[in-house]
């Protein structure tokens, strides 16, 4: 049997049933989410850190919180060049922490040669002002 134009053809119908179903179903997972939030900060927070137990709208309340905080509103992709240039970054920082981790290998010694010296003198100057 061959599928023609006709029984695949989209009408508006079929395409607002498809966001119905689609906002529908995206309630229900918000629904399930926010009370499986509140079960496992039920469960876990008053437990470990002493804090009272939530509601299912507190607990909603915390996923939208932590939403704001750590997530942000937009859209999280960001263009080619600016991951590039993060990358780049990220490697030029490391680099340069490694060149200057090459000179702490000598900073007990400084300490024990020069550094209890220097220190008590600082702390005479500052008990004489």
């Amino acid at each position: 049997m061959e599928e023609t134009n006709q029984t695949r053809k989209r009408t508006p119908l079929k395409i607002a049933a498809w966001v119905v179903g689609g906002v529908l179903l995206a309630i229900v997972f918000a629904f399930v989410f926010g009370y499986f939030v509140m079960l496992l900060w039920n469960w876990l927070m008053p437990e470990i850190f002493g804090l009272p137990a939530v509601t299912y709208w507190q607990a909603v309340g915390i996923i939208i919180l932590s939403r704001l905080i750590f997530g942000g509103l937009g859209n999280n992709h960001s263009d080619k060049n600016k991951k590039h240039k993060n990358l780049k970054s990220k490697f030029n920082c490391k680099d340069d922490f490694l060149k200057d981790s090459e000179d702490w290998r000598y900073y007990h010694e400084y300490w024990k040669d020069e550094g209890e010296s220097a220190f008590k003198n600082y702390l005479n100057k500052k008990r004489e002002q």
